[in-house]
Protein backbone atom coordinates (compact mmCIF):
# COMPACT_ATOMS: atom_id res chain seq x y z
CA UNK A 1 0.00 0.00 0.00
CA UNK A 2 1.32 3.44 -0.85
CA UNK A 3 2.24 5.85 1.93
CA UNK A 4 -0.59 8.16 0.86
CA UNK A 5 -3.19 5.36 1.00
CA UNK A 6 -1.80 4.17 4.32
CA UNK A 7 -2.13 7.69 5.79
CA UNK A 8 -5.69 7.93 4.47
CA UNK A 9 -6.56 4.51 5.92
CA UNK A 10 -5.17 5.48 9.34
CA UNK A 11 -7.24 8.68 9.28
CA UNK A 12 -10.35 6.72 8.25
CA UNK A 13 -9.76 4.28 11.11
CA UNK A 14 -9.37 7.17 13.58
CA UNK A 15 -12.62 8.69 12.33
CA UNK A 16 -14.33 5.31 12.67
CA UNK A 17 -13.04 4.92 16.23
CA UNK A 18 -14.32 8.41 17.05
CA UNK A 19 -17.72 7.59 15.60
CA UNK A 20 -17.88 4.40 17.70
CA UNK A 21 -17.14 6.53 20.78
CA UNK A 22 -19.72 9.14 19.75
CA UNK A 23 -22.43 6.50 19.31
CA UNK A 24 -21.62 5.18 22.79
CA UNK A 25 -21.52 8.70 24.23
CA UNK A 26 -24.85 9.63 22.73
CA UNK A 27 -26.33 6.57 24.41
CA UNK A 28 -25.33 8.21 27.70
CA UNK A 29 -26.56 11.62 26.54
CA UNK A 30 -29.93 10.17 25.55
CA UNK A 31 -30.40 8.64 28.97
CA UNK A 32 -29.72 11.91 30.81
CA UNK A 33 -30.90 14.67 28.47
CA UNK A 34 -34.06 16.61 29.22
CA UNK A 35 -37.24 15.83 27.32
CA UNK A 36 -36.99 19.07 25.34
CA UNK A 37 -33.69 18.04 23.75
CA UNK A 38 -34.29 14.33 23.27
CA UNK A 39 -35.14 14.70 19.59
CA UNK A 40 -31.91 16.60 18.93
CA UNK A 41 -29.92 13.93 20.79
CA UNK A 42 -31.63 11.15 18.82
CA UNK A 43 -30.95 12.93 15.53
CA UNK A 44 -27.26 13.28 16.43
CA UNK A 45 -27.10 9.63 17.52
CA UNK A 46 -28.59 8.52 14.20
CA UNK A 47 -26.19 10.76 12.26
CA UNK A 48 -23.18 9.25 14.03
CA UNK A 49 -24.45 5.73 13.43
CA UNK A 50 -24.84 6.49 9.71
CA UNK A 51 -21.33 8.03 9.53
CA UNK A 52 -19.93 5.03 11.40
CA UNK A 53 -21.52 2.60 8.94
CA UNK A 54 -20.26 4.62 5.96
CA UNK A 55 -16.73 4.65 7.42
CA UNK A 56 -16.79 0.87 7.81
CA UNK A 57 -17.44 0.63 4.07
CA UNK A 58 -14.71 3.17 3.26
CA UNK A 59 -12.13 1.30 5.34
CA UNK A 60 -13.05 -1.95 3.60
CA UNK A 61 -12.85 -0.24 0.20
CA UNK A 62 -9.25 0.71 0.99
CA UNK A 63 -8.48 -2.89 1.92
CA UNK A 64 -8.47 -2.33 5.68
CA UNK A 65 -10.11 -4.19 8.50
CA UNK A 66 -12.44 -1.75 10.29
CA UNK A 67 -11.56 -1.01 13.90
CA UNK A 68 -14.16 -2.52 16.21
CA UNK A 69 -16.10 -0.62 18.81
CA UNK A 70 -15.07 -1.10 22.41
CA UNK A 71 -17.51 -2.62 24.86
CA UNK A 72 -17.39 0.61 26.85
CA UNK A 73 -15.67 3.98 26.92
CA UNK A 74 -14.41 6.19 29.73
CA UNK A 75 -16.38 9.41 29.89
CA UNK A 76 -14.50 12.70 30.27
CA UNK A 77 -16.62 13.63 33.31
CA UNK A 78 -19.60 12.43 35.30
CA UNK A 79 -22.96 12.84 33.56
CA UNK A 80 -25.54 12.91 36.35
CA UNK A 81 -28.03 15.30 34.78
CA UNK A 82 -29.26 17.06 31.67
CA UNK A 83 -26.75 19.93 31.89
CA UNK A 84 -23.85 17.48 31.98
CA UNK A 85 -25.41 15.53 29.09
CA UNK A 86 -25.44 18.72 27.00
CA UNK A 87 -21.76 19.33 27.85
CA UNK A 88 -20.95 15.74 26.89
CA UNK A 89 -22.75 16.09 23.56
CA UNK A 90 -20.75 19.23 22.74
CA UNK A 91 -17.51 17.47 23.75
CA UNK A 92 -18.32 14.48 21.57
CA UNK A 93 -18.93 16.73 18.58
CA UNK A 94 -15.69 18.63 19.17
CA UNK A 95 -13.73 15.40 19.27
CA UNK A 96 -15.39 14.04 16.14
CA UNK A 97 -14.67 17.32 14.35
CA UNK A 98 -11.00 16.94 15.26
CA UNK A 99 -10.63 13.54 13.64
CA UNK A 100 -12.51 14.69 10.57
CA UNK A 101 -10.11 17.63 10.28
CA UNK A 102 -7.31 15.05 10.20
CA UNK A 103 -9.18 13.06 7.56
CA UNK A 104 -9.63 16.17 5.41
CA UNK A 105 -5.85 16.56 5.45
CA UNK A 106 -5.18 12.90 4.68
CA UNK A 107 -7.86 12.17 2.09
CA UNK A 108 -8.35 13.24 -1.46
CA UNK A 109 -11.23 13.59 -3.88
CA UNK A 110 -14.59 12.31 -2.73
CA UNK A 111 -13.36 11.17 0.67
CA UNK A 112 -12.01 14.63 1.40
CA UNK A 113 -15.36 16.13 0.45
CA UNK A 114 -17.21 13.69 2.73
CA UNK A 115 -14.78 14.37 5.58
CA UNK A 116 -15.24 18.13 5.21
CA UNK A 117 -19.01 17.64 5.24
CA UNK A 118 -18.77 15.50 8.40
CA UNK A 119 -16.51 18.13 10.02
CA UNK A 120 -19.03 20.85 9.25
CA UNK A 121 -21.94 18.80 10.59
CA UNK A 122 -20.10 18.02 13.85
CA UNK A 123 -19.15 21.68 14.27
CA UNK A 124 -22.75 22.78 13.73
CA UNK A 125 -24.02 20.24 16.25
CA UNK A 126 -21.39 21.38 18.78
CA UNK A 127 -22.54 24.98 18.35
CA UNK A 128 -26.15 23.96 18.89
CA UNK A 129 -25.27 22.07 22.06
CA UNK A 130 -22.92 24.70 23.41
CA UNK A 131 -24.74 27.78 22.23
CA UNK A 132 -21.50 29.31 20.89
CA UNK A 133 -18.93 28.53 18.24
CA UNK A 134 -15.17 28.20 17.94
CA UNK A 135 -13.08 29.84 15.23
CA UNK A 136 -11.60 26.63 13.79
CA UNK A 137 -13.66 23.56 14.71
CA UNK A 138 -11.57 20.45 15.08
CA UNK A 139 -8.35 22.39 15.56
CA UNK A 140 -8.61 23.44 19.22
CA UNK A 141 -6.33 20.59 20.29
CA UNK A 142 -3.60 21.81 17.97
CA UNK A 143 -3.87 25.37 19.26
CA UNK A 144 -3.37 24.22 22.85
CA UNK A 145 -6.74 25.63 23.93
CA UNK A 146 -8.63 22.38 24.38
CA UNK A 147 -9.28 20.89 27.77
CA UNK A 148 -7.05 17.92 28.71
CA UNK A 149 -7.71 14.84 26.62
CA UNK A 150 -11.00 13.59 27.86
CA UNK A 151 -12.56 11.87 24.87
CA UNK A 152 -14.35 8.65 25.47
CA UNK A 153 -11.57 6.11 24.99
CA UNK A 154 -11.29 2.39 25.01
Amino acid sequence: MSEEKDRELRALQAALAAEHAAVYGYGIVGGRIGAGQRTEARTAYDAHRARRDALVREVKDLGGRPVAASAGYALPFQVPDSAAAVRLAAELEDRVAGVYADLVRAAGGGRRTLAAEALREAAVRAVRWRGESVAFPGLAERAGTAPPSAAPTA
